[in-house]
């Protein structure tokens, strides 16, 4: 499981000319599944989101979490997390966890999210999306779950 972490001063998905999710301080999150992926991956990387430090307290320095900050999130379900792109220039996405899964999957994560009390916005599963943020810093965090467990 991949997820990459934007804090955002602003963030909205549009699908078909209509928004679906819109946050106003917070994180904006791209979110992927590979094969091996379960509800422990989910639980792991929700609550190393929600245990960030990367906004910043009364020094200016990075030491607060989202929840210290009464922040939301717009999560956005990305399987092109799993591109390979090191063979050629076509992205090969034979890694990303098949659409029925991974839909499953992103599901449970939003949920587990919300659990922290945190307002979690999302897209639309496998639609065409525009996301349109702010991000600030800028900051960008990338959890990877093969690397933190």
């Amino acid at each position: 499981m991949r997820v990459i972490v934007q804090r955002a001063f602003h963030a909205k998905c549009i699908v078909d000319q209509s928004i679906t999710g819109e946050i106003e301080s917070g994180y904006m999150l791209l979110v992927g599944f590979t094969h091996t992926d379960s509800l422990v991956e989910i639980q792991h990387l929700a609550k190393k989101v929600i245990g960030l430090r990367i906004f910043e307290d009364e020094m200016g320095k990075l030491n607060r979490s989202i929840i210290d900050v009464n922040g939301q999130i717009l999560a956005i379900s990305q399987f092109t997390l799993y591109g390979d792109a090191r063979k050629g220039n076509r992205p090969s996405f034979t890694q990303a966890m098949p659409y029925e899964k991974a839909n499953q999957l992103f599901l449970q994560f939003v949920e587990e999210l919300k659990r922290y009390g945190v307002v979690v916005q999302t897209g639309v599963f496998g639609a065409d999306m525009q996301i349109e943020f702010t991000n600030v810093g800028p900051t960008t965090i990338i959890l990877d779950s093969k690397e933190l467990l």
